[in-house]
């Protein structure tokens, strides 16, 4: 995935206001004693049903734009979530890459309960990285990654969620499942002048959508963004922009995930800026959003490189991440969460 503008946390702390410091102190004590006053359900969702639809789209391959893998998972994707009764768009476009390719892409947009007008957005990104940058072995830099944590968790993840949405569902509000294509065919360092900015080269399904809503006027409450949410001991810290257009709801979801007993995961600080997905939504459309990906000053050794297989793909991470989000679903069906 992209992770193509990083702000150092010496940066981010100079941009945080002492008045943004006294809230997060704040939201602290309140995350603190909300944990201790609540106990929740067992959570219905399954970590195996999850971890199978990651595998599944592992098997077709990288899913590439323009490739055969990347045809496969898409079918797979609007056959499962309209197996389950969710009324499915595909926002199919060609668009042009930083190097002139033209990419047959494909969102997949999964509505449940469309006639609902409070709504939540939860999107991922489900292509992969066309090369392996961080390869050591020169000879397979210019291969595609397998990107089971980059590329098939989040997804996983979200098509659990519409199992759950579908079987036990939610009364009052609707939630669009956003897959978005083609956001990791950013231009890599070797390409042209390594010095310029090529944020826009990145997530270009995404940006595709913000300016061709499926839905006209669409704005739902916030987004969350799910990206490699797979791993062991991923460590999913308060990402900057998230912080800056959602900090509430960043508070939300973490408090939530401590209350399940998910703090080894959901580390309560802040961590730095990541251009992702959510932040072509962010400024495109000015929908707060949430980032909800690991990253602790570092991504981890197999990012974009071939090693970013099943082998680490943990169930335990992805039933943090999968019943933390349907508690949030929950409580904002129910009014706790605004």
């Amino acid at each position: 995935m992209n992770k193509f503008i990083l702000l150092s946390l010496a940066a981010l702390a100079l941009t945080l206001s002492a008045a943004s410091c006294d809230e997060q102190e704040q939201e602290n004590q309140n995350t603190q004693s909300t944990t201790e006053a609540r106990t929740l359900a067992p959570s219905p969702f399954s970590a195996d049903s999850a971890y199978q639809h990651v595998a599944y789209q592992v098997a077709q391959g990288p899913r590439v734009p323009n490739t055969p893998g990347h045809k496969a998972t898409s079918t797979y994707f609007t056959q499962v979530l309209a197996g389950w009764g969710i009324p499915v768009t595909e926002q199919k476009a060609t668009i042009t890459a930083y190097d002139g390719t033209a990419l047959e892409i494909v969102n997949i947009i999964a509505s449940y309960r469309p006639e609902a007008k409070e709504r939540v957005m939860l999107f991922a990104h489900w292509d992969t990285r066309p090369w392996a940058d961080r390869e050591s072995d020169e000879a397979l830099r210019l291969r595609p990654i397998p990107g089971a944590d980059d590329g098939a968790s989040g997804p996983g993840v979200m098509l659990e969620l519409a199992r759950l949405l579908s079987e036990v569902g939610l009364q009052n509000i609707g939630v669009d499942l956003m897959f978005f294509d083609a956001e990791d065919y950013g231009q890599p360092d070797w390409a042209g002048d390594p010095g310029a900015d090529h944020t826009d080269t990145w997530a270009l399904g995404t940006q595709y959508w913000t300016k061709n809503l499926h839905t006209e006027g669409y704005m739902p409450k916030f987004g969350i963004l799910l990206d490699m949410v797979g791993a062991k001991d991923a460590r999913f810290l308060r990402e900057y922009f998230s912080q800056e257009s959602a900090g509430n709801r960043v508070t939300d979801i973490w408090r939530t995930a401590a209350e399940l007993g998910h703090e080894r995961f959901f580390v309560n600080k802040m961590g730095g800026a990541i251009t992702d997905d959510h932040y072509f939504v962010i400024r495109n459309l000015r929908i707060p959003c949430v980032d909800i990906i690991n990253y602790d000053g570092d991504f981890a050794p197999y990012w974009h490189t071939h090693n970013d297989n099943m082998d680490n793909i943990s169930k335990e991470t992805l039933q943090a991440v999968g019943e933390t989000l349907w508690q949030v679903l929950q409580d904002v069906d129910q009014g706790h969460i605004q």
